[in-house]
């Protein structure tokens, strides 16, 4: 039986191809520029200062690579980003960093309560009992992403910074879509007084999946392959057409 293609315009098809095919992100709009200084000009920091900085970071790091970091290692690393932090506020990395140890502190407090990592993954982050410090992660994450972005979107970024906009957008859409997720699981459910972050509290589980498609985007955006598959699949719009051309393909075939 023959068919009939659909007489799309130019534009509609240029929107289809935008929503459901990652590699039609617009990565290209960013303008990588290898000769560029690690960080923009805001960050205030030296060349001298920043390879100090590095060796700094990556003797915090090496503290909490070891197999199963104690509760006691893994704070005392905090406090040294803390530290740092202080003297150093305008460096992103520092931020990014932190935010890594502060999650992994999350997990080592419920694996100390529940003795089971995998039936408290996904919630962990967003219960009452870790919300100061889900609170102070999503600060740090944004405060980063905050320092890193260029004052325009048409201004080239450094290698540096698009690889760390490209992970920590990543890494927020991740938690977002978690958040969005550990809403779902308690509908029905009396919700905890002061659960999860302070910024995500009351926000339903379809907001929160907007917010993480727009940090995959993003992420995308600055070149993580991964966060360019997830933008399309938590794309609200993308979703919305994806179940009409299912109905449509359903009737077609029903026909």
């Amino acid at each position: 039986m023959a068919t009939t293609k659909p007489n799309l315009t130019t534009n509609d098809a240029a929107v289809l191809q935008a929503l459901f095919d990652a590699e039609s992100s617009p990565s290209s709009g960013v303008v990588i520029d290898p000769s560029l200084s690690p960080w923009p000009s805001s960050v205030s920091i030296s060349e001298q200062e920043l390879a100090s900085l590095k060796e700094r970071e990556a003797s915090i790091i090496r503290q909490i690579s070891g197999d199963n970091p104690t509760r006691e290692i893994v704070e005392s690393a905090v406090a040294d980003f803390d530290a740092l932090i202080e003297t150093y506020p305008t460096y992103p990395s520092a931020y990014t960093n932190r935010a890594q140890t502060l999650r992994l502190l999350v997990d080592i407090q419920e694996e100390s309560k529940t003795k089971n990592t995998d039936s408290a993954s996904d919630d962990t982050l967003f219960t009452s009992q870790s919300s100061s410090l889900a609170t102070r992660i999503f600060n740090d994450l944004g405060q980063a992403i905050s320092l890193a972005t260029p004052r325009s979107p048409a201004d080239p970024v450094s290698n540096t910074q698009a690889r760390l906009l490209a992970d920590v957008h990543t890494h927020r859409g991740y938690l977002l879509l978690k958040a969005a997720r550990a809403k779902k699981n308690i509908v029905g459910e009396k919700e905890e007084t002061g659960r999860g972050p302070e910024r995500l509290r009351g926000l339903a589980a379809d907001q929160l999946e907007e917010m993480a498609s727009q940090d995959f985007f993003l992420g995308g955006r600055y070149g993580n392959k991964v966060a360019q598959q997830l933008a399309v699949q938590t794309n609200p719009y993308a979703k919305m057409c994806g179940a009409i051309v299912k109905e449509a393909m359903r009737k077609e075939v029903e026909g």
